[in-house]
């Protein structure tokens, strides 16, 4: 997610770590030639300029400007609080770098209430290289000109449509009209992971990736049901067919009976002028950016509060609770 990020940062001469923190993040997949921070005192001692977080919050005792870059678009998924999480301010962050005018706007309206963070429009680091990335793609095969139809399930079992929908994909790989990829979320259900990975054939694969984007770029449509990895689908100009999902939107093709998914995915092939025309106005919206070069707007705007500084800023509040949590979390307990 980071490593366009970490890339252009290379490029101009600068320096890059990593600190992972959580059981959902696996240091096995850092590269060898990749720098890993194992504590608290490691990243104080590194003294980092700024720490890009793509979690909703940071540790207020890790040195540097604090920048949030989001770990996805905003699903409209509500917190407990009864609030889109997507905006839901946790008094962290110096600056926030969205990702187009859909986020934006909110997200200057928060700045101008509470006055403790700046906001930029950049676009998102992490889809530089759906934008850019012409290398050979795994996931394309050469002579097969069969239309590729990649389905993604989310996680959550109350939103789901993977145990639902099995029998129907099943069949449709079978016909051999097209050809599927199948991935998920790597904390969907094992037992559904396993059901998926049995219907494995000559045009079905089941893939397991940290890398989604070249299996983006390798289809034509997404079937999909309220993940937000259809958001990235989306904005390479492709259409996508839901199933059960109730967000009533024109850009997407939704159904709600499994036998109306064949006749969906067959009629969205044919691109249809007016969804299409759906699609690129929401893209407009939500990330209009589309030239790869997110990671270069992110950071410049760094550069510029960090030459700025943030004087100008209110002081954040104190939170002890959340700032004590996050201690607690780690460890670490020194002042």
């Amino acid at each position: 997610m980071l490593r366009p990020l970490q890339q252009v940062i290379l490029a101009r001469g600068d320096e890059v770590s990593w600190f992972l923190e959580g059981k959902e993040v696996d240091g096995a997949f850092l590269k060898p030639s990749e720098t890993q921070l194992l504590s608290i005192d490691d990243v104080k001692a590194w003294r980092p300029d700024a720490v890009f977080v793509p979690g909703n919050v940071v540790p207020s005792f890790i040195p540097g400007v604090k920048v949030g870059v989001f770990h996805g678009f905003n699903a409209g998924k509500m917190n407990h609080k009864g609030r889109e999480d997507h905006f839901e301010i946790r008094d962290c962050f110096d600056l926030y770098c969205t990702q187009g005018p859909a986020t934006t706007l909110p997200f200057i309206r928060l700045a101008e209430k509470f006055g403790t963070f700046k906001v930029a429009e950049t676009g998102w680091p992490t889809l530089d290289p759906m934008f850019t990335d012409n290398v050979d793609n795994p996931y394309k095969r050469d002579g097969d000109n069969r239309p590729t139809i990649l389905f993604c399930s989310t996680f959550s079992r109350s939103l789901s449509c993977a145990p639902v929908v099995f029998e129907q994909i099943k069949a449709m790989s079978l016909q051999g009209d097209w050809r599927w990829l199948v991935q998920f979320h790597p904390k969907m259900s094992k037992e559904i992971v396993e059901r998926y990975k049995s219907l494995e054939n000559e045009n079905l694969t089941f893939v397991e990736t940290d890398n989604v984007l070249p299996l983006l770029q390798a289809a034509d449509v997404m079937l999909c049901d309220t993940s937000s990895i259809l958001i990235m689908f989306l904005l390479q100009g492709k259409p996508v067919v839901t199933f059960n999902n109730h967000t009533q939107r024109t850009h997407l093709v939704n159904v709600e009976q499994l036998e109306d998914i064949q006749p969906a995915l067959e009629k969205v092939l044919t691109r249809p002028p007016e969804l299409m025309a759906e699609i690129e106005q929401y893209c407009d919206e939500i990330h209009p950016y589309r030239d790869g070069y997110s990671s270069e707007r992110v950071l410049a705007a760094t550069d510029k509060l960090i030459e700025n500084g943030i004087a100008d800023l209110k002081p954040k509040p104190l939170n002890l609770l959340r700032h004590f949590k996050m201690r607690r979390k780690l460890g670490y307990w020194k002042w």
